[in-house]
C-alpha cells in the first residue's frame, strides 16, 4: 500500500511530535486533542468522502470539506459547539504550522481561515451556594481512606480554583506548607505556572493527608499527591475518576439540599470560588491571574453572572418571571501502521 501524499503525513509528524511539545511547549492534554481532531478528520474522509487513509492529502481539505466534517461532528457524533469550534482551531493550527514548513501550502492555510467559528449561546456559570458547597464537602465518609483522599482533594480543588487536570498534576514537591504563607504550584494551560495561595486551614488538610498517604523516608516528593492504586502500582488518577465520585457526592447531597444542581461535576468548585473572590471584592484582573488564564477577558463570565443573578433576584422580588438564558492493538494493518509512523497513534 503506497502513501500517496507522504509531505501530507510527514507534516502530521512533524505538527503532533516537534512543533507541539518542542517548540509550543504544548500540554499533553492539548497534543492529545489535537491528535483526536486529525484522527477524527481522517475517519470522516474515509467513512464520508470515501477517501482511503493512505491516499488522504492537502488537496482533500478545501474549506467545504472542512465545513462538512464540521457538521458531521455536530449532526452525527453529536458534539457541542465549543467542541466543534475546539476542532476547528486545531485544524487551523495545523495548516498554519504546513506553511512554517513548506510556503507552498498557504493556499491550503487560506482554505481553513474560509470556515468560521460557529457563535455560541451564552451561559451562565454554574456554581454552588456557600450552604450547598458545604454539604458537598461533608459528603465523602472521612474514617475510610478513599473518603478521606476524596473529601481533601476537593477541598483543595476549591480553596485554590483548581482546574481538573491540575489538581490531578500535581506533586508532593508542588505543595508548600511551611511557608508564610502556604501555596501550591500549578502547572495551568498553555504551560503557564503560577503559585496558588491557599488557606492555613485548607493547608492543615493538606499535611495531614500527605502524613497518611506519602511516607516521607520513601522520598515521595515527585509521587503525584493524588493517585490511585492498579496492580499495587500507584498511578495518576483521571479526572473521569474524579468527575464520577464528585457527580456521586453530588446526587446524595441534592437529596438533602434542592439547591444542589442536578448534576454537579469537578469545575464548579472552581467556578464557585471564583464567583465568592469576585463577590467579595477581588478585581477581574487579580482574579484572572488567581485562575491562571491565559486571555484576562475570559475572566469577565464571573462578572457577568453575578449580575444576571442579581438581575433575576430583583425581577423575583418584583414578582416577574426570570429572563432564561439559552444553554448553549499492534500493527495488525497497514493503516494502523500509517498512523503510528505520522504520530497519529
Amino acid at each position: 500500500m503506497k502513501i500517496k501524499d507522504a509531505s501530507f503525513f510527514k507534516t502530521i509528524r512533524g505538527f503532533l511530535t516537534v512543533y507541539l511539545p518542542k517548540q509550543k511547549n504544548a500540554s499533553p492534554n492539548t497534543i492529545k486533542s489535537y491528535r483526536e481532531t486529525l484522527n477524527l478528520l481522517l475517519k470522516f474522509l474515509e467513512e464520508k468522502k470515501k477517501i482511503p487513509l493512505h491516499k488522504a492529502s492537502f488537496l482533500d481539505l478545501e474549506h467545504k470539506t472542512i465545513e462538512d466534517f464540521l457538521d458531521w461532528l455536530e449532526n452525527t457524533r453529536k458534539c457541542g459547539v465549543s467542541t466543534r469550534n475546539q476542532r476547528l482551531m486545531a485544524i487551523k493550527s495545523f495548516f498554519k504550522y504546513a506553511v512554517l514548513v513548506d510556503a507552498t501550502q498557504e493556499s491550503f492555510q487560506m482554505e481553513a481561515q474560509k470556515v468560521p467559528v460557529k457563535k455560541t449561546s451564552s451561559k451562565i456559570v454554574e456554581y454552588l451556594s456557600q450552604d450547598g458547597l458545604k454539604l458537598l464537602l461533608s459528603q465523602p465518609n472521612t474514617k475510610n481512606d478513599r473518603g478521606l483522599r476524596d473529601q481533601v482533594l476537593m477541598t483543595l480543588m476549591y480553596d485554590a480554583a483548581l482546574r481538573c487536570q491540575e489538581i490531578l498534576d500535581l506533586k508532593v514537591q508542588d505543595i508548600n506548607l511551611n511557608a508564610v504563607s502556604p501555596n501550591v504550584i500549578v502547572m495551568g494551560k498553555g504551560r503557564k505556572m503560577r503559585s496558588v495561595p491557599i488557606t492555613p486551614k485548607v493547608a492543615e488538610h493538606v499535611k495531614r493527608y500527605i502524613q497518611k498517604f506519602h511516607q516521607p523516608q520513601t522520598g515521595c516528593q515527585g509521587d503525584y499527591l493524588f493517585y490511585t492504586i492498579l496492580h499495587r502500582e500507584r498511578r495518576q488518577m483521571s479526572c473521569d475518576n474524579v468527575g464520577r465520585f464528585i457527580k456521586q457526592y453530588g446526587k446524595s447531597a441534592r437529596e438533602k439540599c434542592r439547591d444542589i444542581p442536578e448534576s454537579v461535576h469537578p469545575h464548579q468548585l472552581r467556578h464557585t470560588r471564583a464567583i465568592t473572590l469576585y463577590r467579595d471584592g477581588m478585581p477581574l484582573v487579580v482574579l484572572a491571574e488567581f485562575l491562571g488564564h491565559v486571555d484576562h477577558s475570559t475572566t469577565q463570565i464571573y462578572a457577568y453572572a453575578d449580575t444576571e443573578m442579581k438581575r433575576a433576584a430583583i425581577k423575583k422580588a418584583k414578582g416577574e418571571e426570570p429572563t432564561v438564558v439559552p444553554e448553549t492493538a499492534l500493527w495488525q494493518t497497514d493503516e494502523e501502521m500509517i498512523k503510528r509512523l505520522y504520530g497519529l497513534k
